[in-house]
């Protein structure tokens, strides 16, 4: 079920007219759980099963596992959380990629080796709800949380459908709290809701579907080269059409989750402002990054063990990274851009603090609680400009620039597609054709500008604080505006891009 359907919106009104009945606040968590079920089961119904099947093992594991004392025990009972759960993740997600692996791997050793291809259908979500399932045990195996007692409670915190199929991945400490007294949303609380319900359907109806997304298809489509500015726009209209999708997505579900007097984690923070790649994780899927540095960065030994095993965990998280986007070779060469960035950037800054004679930090700011942060800095030096701002400015610009390589291998089929782009993008293919539409390229040039200009001005401001200050009668017609733009682009959409993962 879609967001942006009619459909949704007549799911969402029943769900919020029995929330808000009279009733037991165990018969209200009863009703939303149903609602997370039903909201799944449009897609695929059996899939439900697999929901199921990841709640009742991680919520008995987990429990065990707070609970067991012998170290041999504790380890054989994680070990099953995470069979089960990657396990599924790898058959469901990874299956086909694994084999057509192993397929050309015998055919470079001779074998002549052709199985039938199998027919397996991704659920929806599955990498967002396993991360989070595997967040509570890794918890529990850490004592960090006590274990969930209300199995009811668990399960809605498995299946709570704002959040359920794209995100944010949120952990124990930041939903199953609000389950424990009846949460109702207050008349301020359910009004800014309904705005980001409105403006992240904005963002993904209008901007990514009806403006960007036929640029960002046609450039990425074309089995030719291209010239330089057709190329440039098409992977410009992709960049933004990622971003209004997906920070889209997570903003409606901020919004309906705050209609129902709940409070989900932020995912975005104007990435396209970021002076830096640290700084682009500290903003960027959010809840992804954190879920990577601290389950991942920081047990393989973060910045602990030297510089040389500083850079291979780095770049371990971001190829794995660039692995939960998708079964393909593409998104782990988009990981590894991104781990690459993350090096470059962390010797730099380490070289500059070692010239200025600063001491070698002991622990990496990943560390710190609530920074989505791969590397300790958030800034590339650029000592020869001397403004603050100019300085922000260009490391945003080049920051912006160099993330936008990367997303032609996130958004390309395959490495023939990525390198016949990046070829055109770079000049190296003189006679590459003129594709886009003199319109198109006025949209996503103005889009863009938009889009920079916005995150740069925003970039330490949040959108509840700029329309607390705001006129309310500004407010009003910008939302008006908003409402109208998305009834006549509506036929226009289509499913969120971050369902695929």
């Amino acid at each position: 079920m879609l967001f942006n359907s009619y459909v949704f919106m007549a799911f969402l009104g029943i769900a919020l007219a029995f929330h808000y009945l009279p009733v037991s606040w165990k018969a209200k968590k009863a009703n939303l759980l149903l609602a997370g079920y039903l909201f799944y089961a449009v897609w695929n119904p059996p899939f439900v099963l697999l929901l199921w099947l990841s709640t009742l093992v991680d919520f008995f594991v987990g429990k065990q596992l707070y609970h067991a004392e012998g170290q041999a025990k504790r380890k054989a009972l994680l070990l099953t959380s995470l069979a089960a759960n990657l396990g599924m993740l790898a058959f469901f997600k990874y299956g086909g990629f694994l084999l057509d692996n192993f397929i050309l791997l015998a055919s470079a050793l001779g074998i002549d080796f052709h199985p039938a291809k199998p027919d397996i259908i991704l659920p929806v979500g599955i990498s967002f709800y396993t991360f989070q399932t595997l967040s509570y045990t890794l918890d529990m195996y850490r004592r960090k949380h006590a274990p969930e007692r209300s199995l009811l409670d668990f399960s809605l915190f498995v299946s709570f459908f704002p959040q359920l199929v794209a995100g944010p991945i949120v952990r124990t400490g930041e939903l199953l709290p609000q389950f424990k007294s009846p949460r109702q949303a207050t008349a301020a609380q359910f009004m800014h809701g309904l705005m980001l319900l409105s403006l992240g359907l904005f963002m993904k109806v209008v901007l990514a579907d009806s403006l960007l997304s036929g640029p960002a298809d046609m450039v990425f489509g074309a089995q030719m080269p291209l010239n330089i500015v057709d190329a440039w726009l098409g992977v410009l209209a992709f960049s933004g059409q990622i971003f209004f999708d997906f920070a889209g997505y997570t903003t409606c579900a901020i919004g309906v989750a705050a209609m129902l007097g709940f409070s989900l984690p932020d995912n975005f923070r104007y990435p396209y402002a970021a002076a830096g790649f640290s700084d682009f994780w500290r903003r960027w899927h959010i809840t992804l990054s954190t879920w990577l540095r601290d389950y991942l960065y920081i047990p393989l030994g973060g910045n602990r063990a030297g510089k040389v095993r500083t850079y291979i965990n780095l770049m371990i998280t971001m190829l794995v990274g660039g692995l939960w986007h998708g079964a393909s070779w593409t998104f782990v060469a988009w990981g590894a851009l991104h781990g690459l960035y993350l090096s470059v950037e962390k010797w730099i800054v380490s070289r500059q603090d070692s010239r200025a004679g600063l001491p070698a930090e002991a622990e990496p700011a990943m560390a710190l609680a609530g920074q989505a942060v791969i590397v300790e800095k958030s800034a590339l030096p650029l000592p020869i400009l001397r403004s603050p701002k100019a300085r922000t400015l260009l490391l945003v610009l080049l920051t912006f620039f160099l993330v936008n390589v990367t997303w032609v291998f996130f958004r390309a089929a395959d490495f023939t597609t990525a390198w016949r782009l990046l070829s055109s993008m770079f000049g190296m293919a003189p006679e590459g054709a003129a594709l886009l539409p003199t319109i198109d390229m006025i949209k996503v040039s103005v889009v863009t500008m938009g889009l920079l200009a916005t995150h740069f001005l925003m970039r330490n401001t949040a959108v509840s604080a700029l329309v607390q200050k705001s006129k309310w009668w500004a407010v009003g017609i910008a939302w008006g505006l908003m409402l109208v733009a998305i009834i006549i682009s509506q036929k226009s959409s289509g499913s969120f891009i971050y369902f695929q993962f």
